[in-house]
């Protein structure tokens, strides 16, 4: 580490796209942040343990594990820490626990890095964003249903499954469909 990086605030990235960690780190380095790459919860835990992090960008499905475990063990190491949580499978339920884990903001893929640095200093709601003035679909309906249902379970497939009454690939095909933009 160069006296140059002490200054930088530091970033812990995990996601287990590692074209779009490596793309993502350099924008962020443009940026001026010392970033910290982990593909999966694991090594996202032991960077994290071993360097904390002011800031963190955590892929809400990192593998078959879930990036929420990453965020409540984060705000354990240190409270101060700002967290974007960033997803190509977005749903209320995940973005309501993200924020109650300690998120401080809930992105969708695909968003740029300016989108991230804004969200990571973005410490306010913002009470003039536009209701929606169509109600869900019912494919949404389905997908935030068995979000809901899934997060019941503590993300144990199997048991969500058995609680639907339904077969668990059925299930898991259901949960690797990016759900229904709307």
């Amino acid at each position: 580490m160069t006296t140059q990086d002490i200054d930088k605030p530091r970033l812990l990235l995990v996601d287990d796209d590692e074209t779009f960690c490596n793309v993502l780190k350099g924008a962020l380095q443009k940026r001026n942040y010392e970033v910290l790459v982990a593909n999966d919860v694991k090594s996202g835990i032991q960077l994290a343990e071993q360097n904390l992090p002011e800031y963190a960008v955590i892929d809400l499905r990192i593998g078959h594990e879930s990036g929420l475990e990453l965020v409540k063990k984060l705000i354990s190491l240190d409270d101060n820490t700002q967290i974007v949580m960033l997803t190509g499978f977005a749903s209320i339920v995940t973005a309501v626990e993200a924020i109650k884990l300690g998120a401080v903001h809930y992105l969708t893929k695909p968003a740029n890095a300016d989108e991230i640095v804004s969200a990571l200093h973005k410490n306010e709601g913002d009470s003039s964003v536009s209701i929606s003035e169509t109600p869900l679909s019912v494919k949404r309906l389905e997908w935030e249903h068995l979000q809901k249902v899934l997060m019941q379970h503590d993300g144990n497939i199997s048991a969500a499954a058995r609680a639907l009454h339904m077969h668990r690939r059925t299930l898991q095909r259901k949960l690797d469909k990016r759900p229904v933009r709307e």
